[in-house]
């Protein structure tokens, strides 16, 4: 006898035996009207510390691209590999550097204060590299989202 959870296929309910993993996860989600006012801001509030645990937990990195990286940890800047298929000395840390950058633009995103720094200054040089720093986080998170995953 084949035993299914929920239509899954039998193995999963071993997976759930062995390890406590129940694909069922159940979510649920209540949504204010104000909560799409500023919804990057509520946004923030929710991927901010889901980035922190990644980034404390994680077990793998994904392949990343070298010009999403500074220079020093490009795979090109890693003593050359023993075997083709294998990973570069700078693999893992490219990877924590652009989970640091992503979590480090949520921050800032939650901050409602961030500009004070600048004193509302958008056109300050210091400001402007704030904020294409963030952005620079932004674009990453959506490049890689697929690859939040542990």
């Amino acid at each position: 006898m084949k035993v299914k959870i929920g239509g899954y296929p039998d193995y999963y309910y071993w997976l759930d035996r062995l390890f406590g993993w129940n694909p069922e996860q159940k979510v649920s989600v209540r949504i204010d009207d104000h909560d799409t006012w500023s919804m990057d801001h509520t946004l923030a509030h929710i991927v901010l510390p889901m980035l922190v645990q990644l980034k404390r937990t994680h077990h793998g990195a994904p392949f990343t691209d070298d010009e999403d990286v500074p220079e020093e940890l490009r795979s090109t800047s890693a003593p050359p590999k023993e075997k083709e298929w294998d990973t570069d000395d700078n693999h893992f840390k490219r990877w924590d550097w652009i989970l640091d950058e992503m979590i480090w633009a949520f921050e800032q995103k939650c901050r409602d204060d961030w500009m004070d720094d600048y004193d509302y200054s958008w056109v300050s040089v210091e400001a402007i590299v704030h904020q294409e720093r963030m952005t620079n986080g932004f674009k990453l998170f959506g490049k890689y989202y697929e690859s939040l995953w542990d």
